[in-house]
């Protein structure tokens, strides 16, 4: 049985080898200081994708992915793996959103690209290591869903069979399509970038990426696959109140940079003194008991 898959991907900032700089004054993440990169977990989503095309002829992977026009390049670098098309949501009310808003503007997307048999992604961000967006986008679809998935080992029949991580262990489970799943960073890693679809696609664009003058500007009329898709809120009929700030009820009070300092830290022996004494002072401290 061929197969259209969607997977969700995001373009976040490093943040696994930070500096001084990874942080503003106000204590959030400095993104400008900080390069963007395909969100690890999402690459892990991928393979498996990808996979399943392998191994379903005449299944088709699409890249689903929300941010601004230089977002674009996450398509480009799933195109250069062996996807076959993208979507870029993209428009300023957008901006500002949670995973609520996040997960609202992705499900509508879903809806009108129709006729989705497998939605795919991490397990989360490392921007924000909520682990929500995925449940979330199933819950608004109304489809199952399967979480830490570690491999889809088969599809057949209109269901999926999945290995999932759970604690304590492992577990298989058989799931009807159309399905949601999140894949953990412990998956399989993703295949390396092709080089004939790197030459193919490596001018692939929004029309919100191109400069006014692009050298390129002929080729997007004699290669029509070059111009990858590119949504706003009106184009998947979304409500502009459910999107970005206005559809994001999260509020954060307040963010703090915490530095530990040599005096705040002490260092026991195993022998029991020690621990008594630790215990003794955690007690008089309230911090336990």
């Amino acid at each position: 049985m061929s197969l259209k898959i969607v997977v969700l991907a995001k373009q976040v900032p490093d943040t696994r080898n930070v500096g001084k700089d990874a942080m503003t004054a106000e204590g959030t993440v400095n993104r400008a200081a900080l390069p963007a990169i395909f969100n690890p977990e999402d690459l892990n989503a991928l393979e498996q994708a990808l996979r399943l095309k392998d191994q379903h002829p005449g299944s088709t992977v699409g890249i689903l992915t929300m941010g601004p026009p230089r977002a674009g390049e996450i398509i480009r670098q799933g195109l250069y793996r062996g996807c076959d098309t993208g979507w870029l949501l993209t428009d300023r009310l957008f901006a500002g959103a949670d995973t609520l808003a996040t997960s609202y503007a992705l499900a509508t997307a879903i809806k009108k690209i129709g006729d989705v048999d497998i939605v795919i992604g991490g397990r989360q961000a490392i921007d924000g290591d909520t682990a929500q967006v995925g449940p979330q986008v199933a819950q608004k679809l109304g489809l199952s869903q399967v979480t830490y998935a570690e491999e889809i080992l088969k599809v057949e029949d209109g269901k999926a069979l999945i290995r999932r991580i759970i604690d304590g262990g492992v577990e298989t489970v058989e799931v009807p399509l159309p399905v949601v799943i999140t894949v953990n960073g412990s998956a399989a890693p993703c295949r390396p970038q092709n080089a004939r679809l790197l030459m193919k696609y490596k001018y692939a664009t929004c029309p919100m990426e191109r400069p006014a003058d692009d050298p390129h500007a002929a080729l997007y009329q004699d290669r029509p696959y070059l111009t990858l898709n590119q949504w706003s809120v009106a184009d998947v009929d979304g409500d502009p109140e459910q999107c970005g700030l206005a559809g994001s009820p999260t509020k954060v009070k307040a963010v703090k940079n915490i530095v530990f300092q040599a005096k705040e830290s002490k260092t026991l022996s195993g022998s029991d003194a020690d621990i008594n004494s630790l215990i003794q002072e955690l007690l008089n401290e309230k911090i336990i008991g």
